[in-house]
């Protein structure tokens, strides 16, 4: 992943100076020309595309297409009247970084972004604390997002979130400062070749003492109006394959520590999977039996990315749920032959040898 070493911190804005002929960044170099106007004026879609196909915006005084992809050092005509409207459309439309404060004492002043536990050139890991939400919505403004836009207002590139955590879920989010590392984070994830594991309280005694191939089948639903994820079978319509690894680290009667290592990235995949398996995630109002404002027992423990870097972080839990140790990651191999193929359910895999076919 090229990315530079020397870029700042995420305590510090990356300014981005504001001109009729903007010079494109590090951080954005790799962009869609069409993107690249979006990110820096905030001027509608369609408009700017007309610009484009007009002549009015050109790269290194040529003539080009909104598809066209701007690299370090190009210099972006603009028309004359474009950074005005720009301004004008900022001060209509109040970013949430502008809302009773300055760009420049945003930082200070507002919410601070979690603590940063891993750092490699553009992309950032944070760790997420329970009950922030990556993205604002419906009856919460504050948001990961939202932070970064507060503290990096002047950026060329505004630091975006690679990918998603629930809510309540907790633990290691990767935040990606330019343009390449976001594209070729989410090429891994897209490729599931991102290694992503979380350790979870359940509730009951966890009946495997080996690892396990946990396996269903899931589909979204619109329940009361909400986004509510179930097991369906495996020829239902919009059915998507649902694949982890489940190792106990502690077993006891009433609730039992698991650590799980996801081979498919679907929605509410955990939660849903091991609430199938009869031991909902201990804190979980939605796919459990636990009753509102309870914390959720999920955290997002380990990321690493293909021949990339490794982060890692523990959860706060205090108390009997406490892990104060880093469990190892849970092995996964190819083997020569799979193991019996079964409708859903979880399969024991044998000793310590997580060697799994995906069963597709």
């Amino acid at each position: 992943m090229p990315m530079s070493e020397d870029n700042p911190p995420p305590t510090q804005a990356l300014g981005a100076s504001v001109t009729e002929i903007p010079v494109v960044q590090e951080p954005e170099s790799g962009q869609k020309l069409l993107q690249f106007l979006q990110r820096r004026l905030n001027l509608p879609q369609a408009m700017l595309h007309r610009w484009v196909r007009t002549g009015q915006v050109r790269i290194n005084g040529s003539r080009c297409k909104p598809f066209s992809r701007v690299q370090t050092g190009d210099t972006v005509r603009l028309p004359p009247f474009a950074m005005k409207m720009a301004a004008q459309c900022d001060s209509a439309s109040p970013t949430p970084a502008s809302k009773g404060q300055s760009k420049d004492d945003a930082p200070e002043d507002g919410p601070p972004l979690p603590p940063l536990v891993g750092k490699s050139g553009y992309l950032w890991a944070f760790d997420k604390p329970a009950g922030l939400p990556v993205h604002p919505g419906t009856g919460h403004e504050d948001s990961l997002t939202t932070r970064l836009s507060c503290h990096f207002a002047g950026a060329s590139f505004m630091p975006t979130p690679v990918h998603r955590l629930d809510r309540g879920t907790s633990g290691i989010i990767l935040v990606a400062a330019s343009y390449a590392a976001l594209d070729e984070t989410q090429r891994a994830l897209r490729a599931n070749a991102m290694h992503k594991e979380y350790v979870a309280w359940v509730a009951g005694r966890w009946p495997h003492t080996q690892t396990c191939l946990v396996r269903h089948f899931l589909r979204k639903e619109a329940v009361d109006g909400f986004e509510r994820v179930r097991p369906v079978k495996a020829d239902a319509p919009d059915a998507k394959e649902a694949l982890c690894l489940v190792r106990a680290l502690s077993i006891a009667d009433r609730a039992s520590l698991v650590q799980v290592r996801l081979l498919t990235g679907r929605t509410h995949q955990i939660r849903v999977q091991l609430s199938s398996l009869g031991h909902p995630v201990l804190g979980d109002t939605k796919y459990g039996q636990t009753r509102a404002g309870v914390a959720l027992y999920l955290h997002s423990l380990r990321v690493i990315l293909p021949e990339g870097p490794s982060f890692t972080c523990l959860p706060s839990w205090s108390g009997p749920r406490a892990l104060t140790a880093l469990p190892e990651s849970i092995p996964y191999s190819l083997p020569a032959s799979p193991p019996p193929s079964c409708p859903d359910g979880a399969f024991p895999l044998g000793e310590d040898a997580a060697t799994i076919s995906l069963l597709h």
